[in-house]
Order: C-alpha cells, then sequence, then structure tokens
C-alpha cells in the first residue's frame, strides 16, 4: 500500500525521510483555525489528536493507501500558542516563552482501510532569558512565521532553548520512534530499518 503524508510541513517529511520511509505528500485541506474554533476538545493532548486526524481522514478521503496526519501545537501556562500571524504575536509569543518550561505536543493520526489510530506526544522544553532586542532579531530572520510557539529548534531558534525533556523530533514536529512504533501496530511498516 502507499504512505502518504498529509502535510505541507518540510520538517515531517525530512523526519520520515532520515528514517528510511517514503512517504507522498498530499496536503490536508482543513482548515484549522476554524477546527480549533469548533472543536469541543480543551485537553491539549487531545487537540492535537483531534487535528492530526483531521487531516488524515481529509487525505484519506480522495488518496488510498496509509494516510499520516500530524499537528503540532505548544501550550505555556494552559495556553495554546499556534502559529503566529504576523511578526507581532511571534514576538508577543516569544516573550511568554522567555526563560520558562514549556509543553510541546505533536498529535499523530494514521488512517487506512476503515481504521484509524491516534497518539499525543508532549516533550517539555526550557528557553533561555530572550531580551527585547534578542526576540526582535530572531522574529525578523522570519524562522517563527509558520511554526507553533514561533520557533524552530532544528534552526537559529536552538539557540534560545536550554533543555529538552522528551523527544527532540517531536519538538521539530514528528515524534520518530512513535511514528514508527505506530506505522509498525498498523501494518505499515513489516521491515525497519
Amino acid at each position: 500500500m502507499r504512505h502518504v503524508l498529509a502535510s505541507a510541513s518540510p520538517r515531517r517529511k525530512a523526519i520520515l525521510e532520515t528514517l528510511g520511509l517514503t512517504f507522498e505528500v498530499v496536503v490536508s485541506e482543513v482548515d484549522e483555525p476554524a477546527l480549533v474554533a469548533r472543536s469541543t476538545e480543551r485537553a491539549p493532548d487531545a487537540l492535537a489528536s483531534t487535528l492530526a486526524l483531521a487531516k488524515a481522514r481529509d487525505v484519506a478521503a480522495r488518496e488510498q493507501g496509509f494516510v499520516l496526519g500530524a499537528d503540532t501545537i505548544v501550550v505555556v501556562d494552559g495556553a495554546i500558542l499556534n502559529k503566529p500571524a504576523d511578526d507581532a504575536e511571534a514576538a508577543s509569543m516569544l516573550g511568554r516563552l522567555s526563560g520558562r518550561w514549556h509543553d510541546v505536543i505533536t498529535g499523530v493520526a494514521l488512517v487506512w482501510e476503515s481504521q484509524t489510530e491516534c497518539l499525543s506526544v508532549t516533550t517539555r522544553v526550557r528557553f533561555r532569558e530572550l531580551s527585547v532586542d534578542r526576540i526582535q532579531r530572531y522574529v525578523a530572520t522570519g524562522e517563527g512565521r509558520d511554526k507553533a510557539g514561533s520557533y524552530a529548534v532544528q534552526g537559529i531558534g536552538s539557540g534560545l532553548v536550554t533543555q529538552i525533556e522528551g523527544s527532540w523530533s517531536n519538538v521539530v514536529g514528528l515524534p520518530a520512534a512513535e511514528t514508527v512504533d505506530l506505522l509498525e501496530r498498523a501494518g505499515a511498516l513489516t521491515e525497519w530499518p
């Protein structure tokens, strides 16, 4: 069967390729902000899984095979930080994360035939203290514009992070070990590596 990634994220595709897995990319047409607004899920891990499943189901309605969806959110003080709408919101998010711990939660969903399986993975991340000037300089790089929490741990943003507890690849956008386990349980991977 085909393996399809229901995500436009080049980071998720790169993680799968690093694992030696080949997935076709078919971008989901799910309106994430509208889905979040309509969702009754308030627990961040359940919300991340709901978003991932919606993306996977959307693509699975058009494509055959094992369809993998994912969604990553950042949570600090119970508030969910999605992708910033603009640079001002990005700077505000980074200011909230400065010198503090936060959670990065990725929901992962696999849809095949008439079956589904979902999981969520949480990684704790601590930021260094950030001056207003440093925040503005980082925002000006544009690196965090399309990322939950407004930073990229795999890029320049790695210099903002002092500690990680849990899966590093989860912070990038896809928990590698847990995704392999999910694919193996579903029969999407029979021999890995």
